[in-house]
């Protein structure tokens, strides 16, 4: 119990700290509108205030992912605490602020567009085919995973085929219709229920004394796979997510203020992040790792969530608790096929306020996931889990070009942004969907692209400055110097 509470309390100070020294290098600028105005068109570009922005954003980035993977990463031991608190504050938390902050200083732009903008034109059609990818991907996933949990908690005459077909046409209505409309109205309802699942198992972990296992750095893995990289991409979106790249610019176009980017977009990753310890604490606190393991080998995460909130909770506070789960995958699936629409529309520059145009845009992805849906869930998370930390690892590069040619301290996203390339890069080298190397082998690859990589970036970065190109921010663009 002890190395839970300490986390949860570093997590905290994080934001406070750290976050406002990210804040301070950005340096925002509170007499500068915000694309939320200067674009307002009524469908993706409205102003909202800074606390419907950010329980959106939470909900937005706060999929399975914080759940499902802390809970896969519970069976490594307590060595996911040090992921997840330093992943947050150090990597995830970073990437989340520039990406949005960034957006907000180039119009809302999505990370496709700022790729191409920050590291090449080249990059612009990389990112832009990975970003659609891992959307349909986490869209997908984000339909199985709650069906999966609504039908336990419905009568047998309910069948998986019509609760996802229910949460397609949600789907599709929050993708369509302008973002007031939906996703603004009906996030408040979902967040509560939200909090009540959060609190009440962290609540139900203090106050029953669970037995949490204090630090150690031993992998505990049944299986023993190994600590690096496999960790780095099972628990993503509670410590890093390239997924929360695709969801920032979505609230960038509704942000009414730069001062309020470190609450929205550092902060909700910090939440993200103390929901992610509460799932990791409450699996390894409940099953030794061969128990925890056989369970999600015979029924997935969502059999562990469902055993924690009821044995925790009871039936009627378990159910409120797996309601609350469920919201996660909704609210973040719903959001990443809008954030799929917009990039589709940015990229061949299709403008979004005629409804037909929205819907020539979404129909296609829509069919494309409904087949997704066939294919095994757990082959799909493999692909998510690689897509979403190669986006969190060009997301951070391209944070960093950023901050080098505004002649700021671009360390806060260039380690990270090392550091994910030579997880990212060992996994793709080691993994049967990948390479197939051995270990020894994958890492020493993955240390030669993570040096070509840094090499590539150096030479873009010194090439932008020497041609005198820097960043102007006061209107968030490039000029060059006179």
């Amino acid at each position: 119990m002890i190395t839970f509470t300490v986390a949860i309390i570093l997590l905290v100070i994080g934001y406070f700290t750290y976050g406002k020294f990210v804040e301070k290098v950005f340096g925002v600028k509170e007499d500068r509108p915000t694309p939320a105005y200067v674009q307002q068109d009524g469908v993706d570009y409205i102003p909202m205030g800074k606390k419907r922005n950010s329980l959106i954003q939470l909900l937005n980035i706060a999929g399975v992912g914080p759940i499902f993977g802390p809970i896969m990463g519970a069976l490594y031991g307590p060595v996911a605490f040090i992921w997840i608190v330093i992943g947050a504050i150090f990597a995830g938390a970073v990437h989340d602020y520039l990406t949005g902050m960034i957006s907000i200083r180039n119009k809302g732009a999505h990370l496709p567009e700022l790729a191409g903008k920050f590291l090449g034109n080249a990059m612009r059609h990389i990112v832009n085919a990975f970003a659609v990818l891992l959307l349909l991907l986490v869209g997908t996933v984000f339909v199985s995973a709650p069906a999966a949990l609504i039908q336990g908690l419905t009568p047998g005459w309910v069948t998986m085929g019509m609760i996802v077909f229910a949460i397609f046409v949600y789907y599709i209505l929050a993708t369509m219709l302008p973002i007031d409309k939906v996703i603004g109205k009906v996030y408040p309802v979902l967040g509560a229920l939200l909090l009540i699942s959060a609190i009440g198992v962290g609540g139900g972990l203090v106050v029953t004394g669970a037995p949490i296992p204090e630090l150690t750095f031993t992998n505990m893995h049944p299986g023993g796979l190994a600590i690096f990289p496999l960790l780095f991409l099972t628990i993503s979106c509670g410590a890093l997510s390239g997924f929360h790249a695709t969801q920032s610019p979505i609230i960038s176009r509704t942000t009414m203020r730069e001062k309020s980017g470190r609450g929205i977009f550092y902060g909700m990753m910090i939440t993200e992040a103390i929901i992610a310890m509460i799932w990791a604490a409450a699996a390894m606190s409940l099953f030794n790792g061969t128990d925890l393991n056989a369970l999600i080998a015979e029924g997935g995460p969502a059999a562990v969530v469902s055993h924690v909130s009821l044995t925790m909770l009871g039936a009627i506070g378990g159910t409120l608790a797996i309601i609350g789960v469920i919201v996660l995958p909704i609210t973040s699936g719903d959001t990443a096929f809008r954030s799929a629409r917009m990039i589709i529309a940015d990229y061949f520059n299709i403008a979004q306020k005629k409804v037909q145009n929205r819907f020539y845009i979404a129909l296609p992805m829509f069919a494309i996931s409904i087949f997704l849906t066939t294919i095994d869930f757990n082959l799909l998370w493999r692909y998510f889990s690689w897509a979403n930390q190669s986006t969190a690892m060009i997301a951070l590069w391209v944070g960093a070009m950023y901050l080098i040619l505004a002649r700021k301290n671009h360390w806060i996203s260039s380690i990270p942004a090392a550091f994910m390339t030579m997880v990212t890069f060992t996994y793709i080298a080691n993994a049967q969907i990948g390479f197939g190397l051995s270990m020894p082998v994958s890492y020493a690859v993955a240390a030669v692209g993570t040096a070509v990589v840094i090499v590539l970036f150096t030479l873009e970065a010194k090439k932008k400055l020497k041609l005198e190109i820097e960043v102007d921010e006061s209107v968030g663009d490039y000029r060059k110097s006179a």
